[in-house]
């Protein structure tokens, strides 16, 4: 099956375009929530469950079946009933990846009932296009296909997560979330969930103070403050953060730091290489907004940082530093690493940094 040429972008899009249908109550006869990223499949199949029908008739008309205990032929006659007392009646088909003979579904979704609406949530990986089921659902009701973000398209997607709950939230405190939870959008929720109910009433910006509050996270010590002690040379502070990382493994992995400081160095070269560039080729230097693009960042207040850091880093240097950071990445994953603790490989990492 080929690769889908769905993007992260496309699916956030298509997942507000369909919650805004369900909120306007303009409803299809069958949904297929499909793909790797289960946090929106879950999400809209809550949004169909509550919104479709009323607390009351969901008792007679709501029939919610896992793909592991049942089989198609068996979600084929739910569908195929009439409602009680009620105009619709809703089927939800949950791991419906584990569903036996699943293609077979396809004899239901070329021709739907209008009295059903089915909603198919398929996790794991997404149906064959080429199926005859999957073009069924195409054709007669509505696919959504759920990827998964990039390292680098999560801190956008979460501050506007965040600007949906009436919040904003500080440059720092973004980094910390994104830097200790990684691209796990559904642990993300989770953890936001409990961090806004816990916020003092009134409160309108998440900063780094709440993030260590309420999630547990080191406001002095994880990788935007080590990674900001290494661009702007203060070994000392930086060594310190290093102690602290050494003392706390298992909640600072060496990997995700070696990411964080990979992609620091990486927008340092990128500026300095375009500031070479119009120095020497009489290029324009790119406005913030077209700068903001290339380097995939979404606050101006970061971009300043970056381009006066980047006026401290020669690029030879900079992209020495990317070859040691490329160096012990393969050591923390076990390679030539002589049995060294991650606490010691990142204190061996920093000094050399620091004596290019």
């Amino acid at each position: 099956m080929a690769k889908s040429a769905v993007k992260f972008r496309d699916t956030v899009a298509e997942y507000e375009r369909i919650s805004a249908q369900i909120a306007a109550r303009q409803f299809a006869p069958v949904y297929l929530l499909m793909g790797e990223e289960g946090y929106f499949i879950d999400a809209l199949a809550e949004h169909l469950s509550s919104s479709i029908l009323d607390e009351a008739a969901r008792a007679f008309n709501q029939i919610t079946v896992y793909g592991r205990d049942t089989e198609a032929g068996q979600v084929i006659n739910l569908c195929r009933q009439m409602p009680m007392m009620g105009s619709y009646q809703v089927v939800i088909v949950k791991e419906a990846q584990q569903l036996r003979g699943i293609e077979k579904l396809s004899f239901y979704t070329q021709k739907p009932s209008a009295t059903t609406i089915l909603v198919i949530c398929h996790k794991e990986k997404s149906v064959d296009r080429r199926s005859a089921f999957y073009k069924g659902c195409a054709a007669n009701g509505t696919v959504f296909e759920s990827v998964r973000p990039r390292d680098y398209e999560i801190a956008s997607w979460l501050q506007q997560f965040i600007k949906g709950r009436g919040l904003a939230i500080d440059a720092k405190a973004l980094s910390m979330l994104t830097d200790h939870l990684g691209t796990d959008i559904a642990k993300i929720a989770n953890e936001l969930h409990k961090l806004t109910v816990s916020l003092p009433e009134g409160t309108r910006r998440i900063t780094d103070a709440d993030i260590e509050a309420n999630i547990g996270i080191s406001k002095d010590f994880n990788n935007f403050e080590l990674c900001k002690a290494v661009v702007t040379k203060d070994m000392e502070r930086a060594l310190l953060i290093a102690d602290h990382f050494a003392r706390n493994p298992k909640d600072n992995p060496l990997l995700l730091t070696i990411m964080a400081l990979f992609g620091q160095f990486r927008d340092l070269f990128v500026v300095n290489y375009l500031r070479w560039l119009t120095r020497h080729k009489g290029k324009p230097f790119p406005s913030d907004q077209e700068l903001m693009r290339i380097l995939r960042k979404s606050n101006t207040f970061i971009l300043g940082e970056i381009k006066q850091q980047a006026s401290l880093w020669d690029n030879r240097k900079v992209f020495a530093v990317l070859g040691l950071l490329r160096e012990y990445d393969a050591k923390s994953k076990g390679m030539n690493a002589g049995g060294a603790p991650d606490g010691e490989l990142l204190r061996e990492l920093l000094l050399k940094i620091f004596l290019l």
